[in-house]
């Protein structure tokens, strides 16, 4: 998503030549250019896929709007598989229309998660839930810290459910590295993705993610933290951000290594 204005086969060339050995796919840009056909791609670029984004919006009342969303969960897992990735990241879902019941929807979040863990399973993949910035509880998630997507996860084995940790959505919060340290501890950091906060965020704050460097978070200071925490896996950047998308995506993807290796790496 970062790069969204590339193609995949263009996606996976700039890969290749700027030595990123690995991209979190998203589901849409995947479904448009076929599943066996991207799947064949990065394996023949020699990339890894490090995550499937995203599954989730488990929060529905309706039974028919349940049930398909459950569908459409296995059917993600599923892609995960084929695209050889082991994490298929969850953004939980938002209050159902005219709801206040910020308790019902993450136990039905938790019901949920029964359910996909086993299926997950059987197919060699793991969820990750995200916890999303406070701003996005309403209409998009519910699982707000850190501290409730672990007493989601904990409720399941660690090989079936962990978490997400993105600094765009945790920065603020002075409990994350405890529970950072407690996700570690239990195995549970399936992901760590990097944004940085950057004001003032534009209209529907959606796509208000800053590059790396242009905002007030510690990148370095935050893989401190999940290395700490025992997390050797790969790191993400993920950018929503418009006025990247309106530039040259080889250009953009080029400048992003290179925040990088300025702001993240050793």
């Amino acid at each position: 998503m970062t790069v969204r204005q590339l193609s995949l086969p263009e996606l996976a060339a700039a890969c290749v030549e700027l030595g990123v050995p690995g991209v979190g796919l998203w589901r849409e840009p995947v479904r448009a250019h076929g599943l066996d056909a991207t799947a064949e791609l990065v394996r023949d670029a020699g990339l890894t896929v490090t995550t499937l984004c995203r599954g989730g919006f488990l929060t529905a009342v309706d039974p028919g709007e349940r049930a398909a969303a459950l569908a459409d969960n296995r059917r993600a897992v599923e892609e995960a598989a084929t695209l050889g990735t082991d994490t298929l990241v969850l953004v939980s879902g938002g209050l159902p229309a005219g709801s206040r019941d910020l308790h019902g929807a993450r136990e039905r979040i938790a019901d949920a998660l029964g359910e996909l863990g086993p299926y997950a399973e059987r197919y060699g993949v793991r969820l990750a839930v995200e916890p999303l910035h406070p701003m996005y509880a309403a209409d998009r998630c519910v699982v707000s810290t850190l501290t409730q997507a672990l007493d989601l996860a904990e409720r399941f084995p660690a090989h079936q459910v962990g978490v997400a940790v993105d600094t765009y959505h945790l920065w603020w919060d002075d409990r994350a590295p405890a529970q950072i340290a407690r996700a570690g501890a239990g195995g549970r950091i399936h992901t760590f993705q990097l944004a940085d906060w950057t004001t003032p965020l534009p209209a529907g704050v959606l796509n208000g993610r800053g590059q790396l460097g242009d905002g007030v978070i510690d990148m370095r200071e935050w893989r401190g933290y999940v290395e700490a925490a025992g997390y050797t896996g790969a790191i993400e950047v993920e950018l929503f951000n418009e006025g990247l998308w309106a530039r040259d995506g080889r250009e953009v993807l080029k400048e992003t290594a290179m925040r990088f290796v300025e702001h993240v790496a050793d």
